[in-house]
Formats: structure tokens, C-alpha cells, sequence
């Protein structure tokens, strides 16, 4: 078992993943007590040279730590003798190059600790030097309340070292504080070492205590990861420290490090609690796609509207409404917080479908600059011969108002007390008066190509989807060419599109940018391990369409790393291969 750790899940940075040692340990998870069922000493791997930090200290496969005893090494060969030790490298945040072993510890991690900026340099410094399968070690400072914004910077491996000695100092640790054990009248917790009698408890059972929530709390963190949900835990679990908001926001700013590991698509909802969550990736990147890649294809009227609570839009009663009074006379894009606008052609593209926010009927000042400013990027991209708002008054008149002065816009404004109130829906169909309805057909070729064109770059349903007709029902489309021969389906739980073997010859040969897996010679069956991955394109997501082509075979199928990780990786699953050709 010469390599020992796996990436199974991905949340962003975050992954659960395997520690194989002479058993198999989930991550993110404490090494300490792991390794030394394994009969080793590598606590000692994560010694410097003293004096000298930027040096390296490598631990090769079957090499143990200087000061092993010799008993130690011989019970650990003759207990565990198909194990290779796995190997280590301690590497300065500011000193990094890849050296081939399995884990990396970070020598300087004391430093960065409560210095939000120090730590997300620390960690993407690392992380980018290193091979994206191997495990990043912070020893010495992990408590119950900062291991999850580590995790959720990329970090998987940790110990108990702090809590411990806090314990022994007789500070009590939870998830949002730190107690002098003295001024404790109970404990505030039911674990093992919890159960003595106030008057019983010792600095010895703090120590223990402190242990046990730190396993708890990353019990937490993994079930979080496997749910595509840390980042909603994050944001209140930084928020008991400040240097962890800091943290976290810091970490925002580091856009290609998260982006790349961010996925295209996920079932998990979005939690939009705090203003936060305008920084997240998935709403960046949509706010900057629909800005950047969406083109308008209709030649009606804009009609603005506000969100809904019901997902996807379009089955809400509010926005049944309006689609009976509008009646496809015009184009319909809704304005919402967090996500920005939302083309109806891309409402249930994640995350628009995907996100529950907290709803007060005030926008705050940040909410407000944030969608005005994609709904400006929006209006200079694409031209309408006429914009009508029908919008309330509670901030969403605000944000349209802020554009139409700054693009210097005549906009028609339709609601009077309330969007759905009678006589807000007659000022609407007065103003789309004379308007013609596009048809069925022009709506659904547009809403493929609008999806296309996200999904894969600005011009790309064009390209794709020139000549087409389509089946099925709207949100299912089925997406065929003039001989009838099925090219792509709309997926409508994402808001992507699925192609076939056929649609994916039709992407190679357009101009539109190809997501392309490099493979060795063989044919694959369900999933391309990332063993048999050749080369990958860089800007590959997590649930990106991929066409895989090898010596042997031609398929087509979805993303289950980002495209650095697929080359990288020894081990795991690259791709889900849907639909397979032998050449």
C-alpha cells in the first residue's frame, strides 16, 4: 500500500478522503492517534531543522523518524509487513516544491494562526506547489472552534496537540468558545469525560473533553463536505471568532485557487444567511457568466421582475401571474439576492434554483450594489427595444432606478402597490400592448443555446445549436438535428445539457471551446480512474460535460475532478463516462 491517501468528495477546497494505513481512516481527521495505531512515531516527522525553517525534512516510504526506537520499527515490519510507511514532507509556507511523498506538513502554521490573510496565504501557497492528491498536515493548532474554515481552506489532516495542552492549562474548549474551567458552575456538554460530577472534574478530563469535541466537530465538517454544505456552516461557525471571519473572507479573495475547485453543479441548496454569501464562488461565477457569456436572443420587450420563494421561478404563483398577462410578448428576467438577474432561460441553471435566502423585505446597501451592478453588466451586453420594471418599491425599484441613471435609460415602471395587485397587472399588459409573442420552438431553441453558451463560453450555442429541432416538454428538451438524430437532452435538476455520443462529435467539429479528457489506451466502463487520464484541459469543473478520447475509445461523460487534479492524480475517479464508442 505504497500510496495512502485518496480524494473520494470534494466540497471547494475541502475533500473527504482515505487514510490508508494498516486500516482506513476518513479525512479531514486527527493523525496523531492514526499513526500510532500503525506503530509509528510521526509526530517527529514534523521537526525542522532547528534555526532553519526553510529546510526540508523527508520521510521516505519504509523510513521512520530519527529517535524510532528500534522495538517500534521491527513490531511495525512484522505487524503491518505489506505497509509502506507513508512518506512525508515539512515545507515552509513560503518554501514549497513538490518532493514526491504522500503528505505535506506545514512547518510555519503557528504563525498565521489569528491572522486571517497569513493563514489562506499559508495554505494556497502549499496547496498550489503540491500535487493535488496528497494531504496537507497542520499539527499544533487545531482547536474545535477554527478546524472547520481549515478544513474548508483545504487542509486534511490535523492533531490534537492544542486541545490537549489547552486542557491541561484547564481552558475548556466548544465550537464557538474558549472557558476557563474554573468559572464553569456545568459542563455545557455530554460527552465520555463530561460525565463526572462538576466538583469531579480534573484538568485531565478537560484534556479529554477538548479531544472529544475536536472529533466531534470534525464528524461535523466531513458529514458537511459530503452534503456540498460547508461553506453555509462556515459562515456562522467564523463568525465566534474575528480572525476567522477575516479567514474567510480572505479566502474569498483568492479566486482561482477556490474557483477551480468549486463544481459547475451540486444538489445541495444554498443558504443565503449572511451578506457572505454574495462572495461565494457559485454566485461570482454565475453573476459574471450571465454577464459575460449570456446573449439575448428574443427581439420583445425586457420585462424585470422580482424572485420568488418557489424554485424554479416559473412555478410560482407570483410568476404564474405574470406569465399570464405576458403571454410571451416579452423577455423575462427576474432580479433577486443573492444570485443577481436570472435570464428565464437559465432559471433553473444551478444556482438559481438552488439557493434559499432570508427574506426581511429590506435589502442591505452590499445587496444593493451587487445587483445593480450585474443587472448593469447585463443592460450594456444585450439591447432591448423597450425595458418595463415591474417591480416593487422595497429596494428592487432602487437598484433599477441607480442603472437607468447610470446607462442613461428611459425605463416604464409598472407596479403600483403591489406586482401582483389587479391594477399592477393591467399597467403590465397595457405596456406590452401591440406586442407579438415568439413562439414555443424560438423559446426552447433559445433556452438551449443560452445554456450552451453558459455552459461552455460566449458564441458556443450558436456554434452548437445552429440547425436544430426540439422534443419533449419544457424543462425536459430533447435537442435533435435536421435528420432527427438526438444531439443533447436539458437536464432540468442543473439547468445543463447532456450529449450523446453524436453531440459530442457535433462539439468537437464546431467552434465552440471543447472540455477534452486525454486517455490511454483502453475502452472505459462507468468511470475513468484518474490512473488511466492522459492530459486534461485546465478549465474542466467538477460536473462539466467532457468529451474523453483515448487510442481505443471515444466517449462522452461528466467531470468528477477539476482538469489539473484529473492529470495529477494517481488514483480516483476522473470522469463518469455516460456513453461509449470503441474505435
Amino acid at each position: 500500500m505504497t500510496e495512502y491517501f485518496e480524494v473520494h468528495e470534494r466540497d471547494g477546497a475541502a475533500r473527504v478522503g482515505e487514510l490508508r494505513l494498516a486500516e482506513s481512516h476518513t479525512t479531514p481527521a486527527l493523525v496523531d492517534d492514526l499513526l500510532e495505531d500503525a506503530g509509528s512515531l510521526w509526530s517527529r516527522a514534523r521537526e525542522v531543522p532547528e534555526g532553519d525553517e526553510s529546510k526540508l525534512t523527508v520521510l521516505p516510504h519504509r523510513a521512520f523518524p530519527g529517535g524510532t526506537a528500534d522495538e517500534v520499527q521491527e513490531s511495525f515490519a512484522v505487524d503491518y509487513p505489506d505497509v509502506d510507511y507513508p512518506s512525508v514532507a515539512v515545507v515552509s509556507s513560503d518554501h514549497v516544491e513538490d518532493h514526491g511523498t504522500d503528505a505535506y506538513a506545514v512547518s510555519d502554521v503557528q504563525s498565521a494562526m489569528g491572522h486571517g490573510a497569513a493563514l489562506v496565504e499559508a495554505v494556497v501557497n502549499v496547496r498550489e506547489e503540491i500535487p493535488t492528491d496528497t494531504a496537507l498536515l497542520f499539527s499544533g493548532v487545531t482547536t474545535p472552534r477554527n478546524v472547520a474554515l481549515l478544513a474548508y481552506a483545504g487542509v486534511d489532516l490535523f492533531d490534537a496537540t492544542a486541545a490537549v495542552v489547552k486542557g491541561t492549562e484547564g481552558r475548556y474548549l466548544t465550537t464557538d468558545e474558549a472557558y476557563f474551567l474554573e468559572d464553569l458552575d456545568e459542563l455545557p456538554c455530554s460527552c465520555p469525560a463530561c460525565q463526572k460530577p462538576r466538583e469531579e472534574f480534573t484538568r485531565e478530563d478537560c484534556a479529554e473533553h477538548n479531544r472529544n469535541a475536536l472529533e466531534s466537530e470534525l464528524a461535523i465538517v466531513r458529514r458537511r463536505i459530503r452534503d456540498g454544505r460547508l461553506r453555509d456552516y462556515v459562515e456562522g461557525q467564523a463568525r465566534h471568532d474575528q480572525w476567522l471571519t477575516a479567514g474567510m473572507r480572505e479566502l474569498d479573495q483568492q479566486w482561482g485557487y477556490l474557483e477551480e475547485r468549486t463544481p459547475i453543479l451540486r444538489d445541495a441548496q444554498i443558504s443565503a444567511a449572511t451578506e457572505d454569501t454574495l462572495r461565494r464562488v457559485e454566485i461570482q461565477r454565475f453573476a459574471d457568466r450571465v454577464t459575460t457569456r449570456y446573449r439575448n436572443r428574443f427581439d420583445n420587450p425586457l420585462v424585470l421582475v422580482p424572485c420568488s420563494a418557489t424554485k424554479p421561478y416559473s412555478e410560482s404563483q407570483s410568476h404564474r401571474q405574470f406569465h399570464d398577462v405576458i403571454q410571451w410578448r416579452a423577455h423575462l428576467v427576474s432580479m433577486t439576492s443573492p444570485i443577481g438577474v436570472v435570464p428565464q432561460e437559465l432559471e433553473t441553471t444551478y444556482p438559481a434554483q438552488h439557493y434559499d435566502t432570508v427574506v426581511t423585505g429590506r435589502w442591505s446597501e452590499d445587496e444593493k450594489q451587487f445587483v445593480s451592478e450585474v443587472l448593469r453588466r447585463y443592460l450594456e451586453r444585450n439591447e432591448y427595444p423597450e425595458i418595463i420594471a415591474h417591480v416593487p418599491d422595497e429596494g428592487y425599484r432602487d437598484i433599477v432606478e441607480r442603472v437607468e441613471d447610470e446607462l442613461e435609460l428611459d425605463i416604464t415602471y409598472t407596479v403600483a402597490e403591489h406586482p401582483t395587485d389587479d391594477e399592477s397587472l393591467a399597467n403590465l399588459s397595457e405596456a406590452l400592448s401591440g406586442e407579438l409573442k415568439y413562439s414555443k420552438r424560438e423559446r426552447e431553441h433559445n433556452t438551449v443555446r443560452a445554456i450552451a453558451d453558459y455552459l461552455l463560453g460566449d458564441g458556443a450555442g450558436d456554434d452548437l445549436f445552429e440547425n436544430i429541432q426540439t422534443t419533449s416538454r419544457y424543462p425536459k428538451i430533447q435537442v435533435r438535428d435536421s435528420e432527427d438524430t438526438q444531439l443533447a437532452t436539458m437536464v432540468p435538476q442543473y439547468g445543463t445539457l447532456s450529449f450523446t455520443l453524436e453531440g459530442a462529435r457535433r462539439w468537437l467539429e464546431s467552434d465552440a471551446p471543447v472540455k477534452r479528457v486525454e486517455i490511454d489506451g483502453f475502452v472505459p466502463h462507468g468511470s475513468v480512474l484518474a490512473p488511466g487520464v492522459v492530459d486534461a484541459d485546465e478549465d474542466i469543473r467538477v460536473g462539466d460535460e467532457v468529451v474523453v478520447e483515448g487510442p481505443k475509445a471515444f466517449a462522452i461523460g461528466r467531470a468528477e475532478m477539476f482538469g489539473r487534479e484529473m492529470a495529477e492524480s494517481t488514483r480516483g475517479v476522473a470522469a463518469e463516462v455516460r456513453h461509449v464508442e470503441e474505435k
